[in-house]
This record gives structure tokens, sequence and C-alpha cells, in this order.
């Protein structure tokens, strides 16, 4: 799978996050600004997360465990199933 793009990262919304009122502190060192009482995340931080979360998958796929993924919005759904059977995983895509 190719990896994202700022420009498409950017494109999907990814940058968005809670409402000011309702953010975790801990996320402090992922917020970039605030922009109309909305915390934008900083994609550089992103795209690091990604790359160790991607890493870290093919660790555990490579040992054979496996990795369930789940989707239960219905936006990301399918993109999850497609995922899932194109490396034979377990997926839930219902709420349960």
């Amino acid at each position: 799978m190719a990896k994202p793009t700022y420009k498409e990262l950017l494109a999907a919304g990814v940058h968005f996050g809670h409402m000011k009122k309702k953010w975790n502190p801990k996320m402090q060192p992922y917020i970039f600004q605030e922009h109309k009482g909305i915390h934008l995340i900083d994609l550089n931080r992103t795209d690091e997360s990604m790359d160790k979360a991607a890493n870290a998958l093919k660790q555990i796929a490579k040992s054979g465990r496996k990795i369930l993924f789940v989707a239960t919005k219905k936006q990301a759904r399918e993109i999850a199933a497609n995922g899932a059977r194109k490396c034979a995983m377990p997926y839930v895509t219902e709420r349960w």
C-alpha cells in the first residue's frame, strides 16, 4: 500500500481533531494549532506515528499472529473489510 502524501492527508481531513472543549491533555504533543474552536493535528507527527504503526503491524504479521481489523463507521467499513481480506485477517464491521 502506498504511503499517503500530505496533500492526500489534508484532502481526507485527517488533520481535523476534536473541539477544543472536548480535548484530552495527553494529545497536546500532537496538536499543531487551534482554528475556530477545533484542534488541528500535526501531520508530521501523524506521518511518524503511521510509520511506527505500519512497522509494528508488519512485525506482528511476520510472526504469524492475527490482526483484527475493526471499522464500524459506514465510511470505513468496506475499506477495512477489503484490507483484511487481502491479507487473510479477521475483521469486524458491525457494532457488537
